[in-house]
């Protein structure tokens, strides 16, 4: 049976549920409720199990706070000996507009401190990562306050089908691949 491990970044706390910042959490809860499944305290995160088709997904949001995510990434990676193609780490992105989805196979951290922490590490910037638009729409000096500010109303809105489309993404990552889960859903 072919596993994946599909990472939502976040931070733990009711401060943060609601916040820009933990979409990632957001995309792996809203693909955890639609499969029926629940997420249970496991080392250094929440788990969940997902099975499509003879795959199993390993939902992941690692308790360690953003800035230490590869902790958890590196343990769950060699507990389940996964390989770092079939992993998928979940982020928001101040450069894409709201709701815009780019999944890529690597790339930098692009300044996120959960992708710096997951690529050192994992020694490596080549793993696939899913990010999130959260658009750049704060005033100068105002980005923590944005990213750790809760969804606007227009966005909450548009949210649900934004996930539906997140969880749809991450189907056809472990089902038919990365090439053609980036030509069917980047940009949209």
């Amino acid at each position: 049976m072919k596993k994946f491990l599909i990472v939502g970044l976040g931070n733990i706390g009711a401060e943060y549920v609601n916040t820009r910042h933990n979409i990632g959490f957001k995309v792996v809860d809203f693909l955890a409720k639609k499969h029926n499944v629940e997420f249970n305290t496991a080392k250094l995160g929440a788990l969940t199990e997902v099975k499509i088709k003879g795959r199993t997904l390993f939902l992941l949001k690692p308790n360690t706070y953003m800035n230490l995510s590869g902790k958890a990434v590196q343990y769950w990676m060699e507990k389940e000996n996964i390989a770092k193609e079939n992993i998928l780490v979940i982020t928001d992105d101040l450069n894409l507009p709201f709701g815009t989805l780019r999944i890529k196979p690597k790339g930098s951290d692009g300044g996120h401190n959960g992708l710096k922490n997951i690529q050192l590490l994992l020694n490596s910037t080549e793993y696939p990562r899913f990010r999130f638009g959260i658009s750049d729409d704060f005033k100068k000096g105002k980005q923590v306050d944005y990213v750790l500010g809760d969804w606007d109303e227009d966005e909450k809105e548009k949210l649900v089908e934004r996930l539906e489309v997140c969880s749809n993404a991450i189907e056809s990552f472990v089902l038919a691949g990365l090439g053609n889960t980036m030509t069917a859903f980047n940009g949209k």
